[in-house]
């Protein structure tokens, strides 16, 4: 059984049992409603529930949604020791998980089911442990991470969270750490760094891919968080 990725969907109906392998549990759609010693709650798209070998657990979703499910042997040393249960996952695995599901649906093929289980836990491997979001900055930082080619004012994103602009920023620092701007920064020029390694894209389409329309102020900005230019970088 360990070492399994598979497509499940569950019941209404409280169930509760355990397992003496390692269980993660990733919504592709809807929720799952889980109840384990160090936690109760949901748990949903974007998100990772870790139940470790023989915790005993209960668990309900609607019969619609659906789950990436990994049974695994052993896990990552980042997961084996962090008492995080539940996480928030990078945006490269919340994709793959979109490719597993089309693969185990469509194709019965070992190898490749065994090349996928080791691609996904060379990702859950460089998970860091963000912790589990609330649902409203949840679905900005979505945003953000959509739409870094695109201006992303404060208003607007207020609106998303559904909170004026002053309580959106606040909850927002209190949840990851930075300020809205520089969290977008990050990601902008995080995103910039992985074009430039693993593209021929010129520096200008790589500058408006992430929000720069003036390519002297993406390299300036560049520049200083990475200590090197673009250009620099890139070779």
């Amino acid at each position: 059984m360990p070492n399994l990725l598979s497509i499940r969907s569950y019941s209404r109906m409280r169930k509760g049992h355990k397992h003496d392998f390692h269980q993660l549990v990733l919504p592709l759609r809807g929720v799952i409603n889980i109840e384990l010693e160090a936690y109760s709650g949901k748990v949903a798209p974007g998100e990772c529930v870790v139940i470790k070998q023989t915790q005993y657990h209960h668990f309900t979703a609607n019969q619609e949604a659906r789950f990436v499910v990994a049974d695994m042997a052993i896990l990552p040393e980042n997961l084996l020791h962090s008492d995080s249960v539940v996480f928030s996952i990078t945006p490269p695995l919340n994709a793959y998980l979109s490719f597993i599901e089309k693969q185990l649906e469509n194709q019965a093929n070992s190898t490749l089911e065994h090349a996928m289980f080791q691609t996904f836990f060379l990702l859950l491997a460089e998970q860091a442990q963000t912790k589990q979001l609330d649902h409203r900055i949840r679905a900005v930082v979505a945003h953000i991470l959509d739409n870094l080619a695109e201006n992303l004012p404060i208003k607007h994103l207020a609106t998303i969270a559904c909170l004026s602009q002053t309580q959106f920023k606040k909850c927002f620092t209190e949840q990851l750490g930075l300020s809205v701007s520089k969290y977008i920064t990050q990601q902008r020029l995080e995103k910039a760094k992985a074009l430039l390694i693993n593209t021929d894209y010129p520096i200008q389409i790589i500058a408006e891919q992430v929000g720069y329309h003036d390519v002297s102020a993406f390299s300036r900005r560049f520049s200083s968080y990475f200590g090197l230019s673009p250009r620099a970088f890139s070779q």
